[in-house]
């Protein structure tokens, strides 16, 4: 793809400062049943902002959550940083986002606060990269065209393992290079005869990553991943408490599983002390849940100073730009949530995603459908 370079001179006489902003919350139900060791997906809440600029520029972003929270998130925005958004720049993303979270220390760092400036912060971008005509993935980095694809909504706890053998060989049948599994029964042999039946039904040649959700102590942590070690487990995602740096790395000492964590973090603070106390051998952070594309892009450079890889959380309609944007990205986890309310999918070839090509965000959305499960 050939972007047509911007006209300097028209780009510094477009005025950028946002004049009005707006947030809601359209509730979408989930594509598929989806469980794992601790929780169900309910819904996804998803909580939408759209500035506009003085010179007639627009951005609209979004965050979301699983089914609680959401109204707690407008609220936020409605309460105080929408108002504070009049005047900034929109083609200054770190001012604007530094100017909101320094009006929110008294509920930082936590997940309510990341999310709404989340939705603030992506639709910065939006507006910023609309403007100068560039795709998100080039304006951020732009380190690749695409990114290789991992699935993960064949392998929830729920599926017996006829069901999981099945929707595994078809993922590989599609080229994907990767299939998550969720862990977390009862018994470590439960998790571990699901485990083998799949890696009989793929073979070598695909990746399985296994997730616990945050399920388990260090000790039956490190117990199962001796059983798992054998079955060539490409990462163990959050096998413990997100909050329990120590017990993750204590796991990573003790096995040759790597240790996959991210979705749960919500500031790079928390991702500097993963990294360094060598607790985490995936990053998998998420553009939401981090607080927005601007926090985001900091943590997958911290990572790649640690030289691990980033493979983010959810929200692959967003995260292909931004997996695309840097050079330490892994995969993408291939989850689709937005097919109700948007006009084209994510574009795949060969087991990749397609970073887009549209100015923006990328994403086409049917603002019609979006505004018909407005809630809030």
């Amino acid at each position: 793809m050939t972007v047509a370079p911007t006209d300097t001179r028209s780009r510094l006489e477009r005025d950028s400062t946002i004049v009005s902003a707006e947030a809601w919350l359209s509730d979408l139900e989930v594509e598929t049943v989806r469980t794992d060791a601790v929780q169900s997906f309910l819904k996804q809440e998803t909580i939408f902002v759209r500035i506009r600029t003085a010179g007639g520029g627009e951005g609209l972003g979004y965050s979301y959550t699983i089914g609680t929270g959401g109204a707690a998130v407008i609220a936020l925005l409605r309460s105080g940083l929408l108002d504070a958004l009049i005047g900034l720049d929109a083609d200054r993303p770190e001012a604007v986002w530094r100017a909101l979270f320094s009006s929110t220390r008294a509920t930082t760092v936590g997940a309510i606060t990341s999310l709404a400036l989340a939705a603030v912060d992506t639709a910065v971008w939006d507006a910023r990269c609309t403007a100068a005509g560039l795709p998100l993935w080039v304006a951020a980095g732009g380190a690749r065209p695409s990114i290789p694809l991992y699935d993960t909504e064949g392998g929830w706890l729920h599926f017996d393992t006829d069901e999981l053998v099945a929707q595994a060989v078809e993922s590989l049948a599609r080229g994907l290079g990767g299939v998550k599994i969720k862990v977390g029964k009862p018994r470590g042999h439960e998790d571990l005869e699901r485990l083998t039946a799949v890696r009989e039904a793929v073979g070598p040649g695909m990746d399985i990553m296994i997730d616990a959700n945050q399920s388990m102590t260090a000790a039956e942590a490190m117990r199962r991943a001796a059983l798992f070690e054998p079955l060539d487990i490409f990462w163990f995602e959050e096998p413990l408490p997100a909050d329990d740096v120590a017990g993750h790395r204590r796991l990573a000492e003790s096995t040759s599983l790597p240790i996959a964590v991210g979705e749960s973090l919500y500031s790079i603070g928390q991702f500097r002390e993963y990294l360094q106390a060598g607790a985490a051998s995936i990053v998998q952070v998420d553009v939401a849940r981090i607080g927005g594309i601007t926090p985001w892009l900091k943590v997958a450079h911290l990572a790649e100073s640690f030289n691990v890889a980033v493979a983010p959380h959810f929200l692959m309609e967003l995260h292909v730009s931004l997996t695309c944007a840097v050079p330490n990205a892994l995969y993408l986890e291939h989850i689709p949530q937005l097919r109700a309310v948007t006009a084209a999918e994510m574009t795949i070839t060969d087991g990749h995603g397609v970073a887009p090509t549209a100015p923006g965000l990328g994403i086409e959305w049917d603002l019609d459908a979006v505004d018909r499960l407005r809630v809030l």
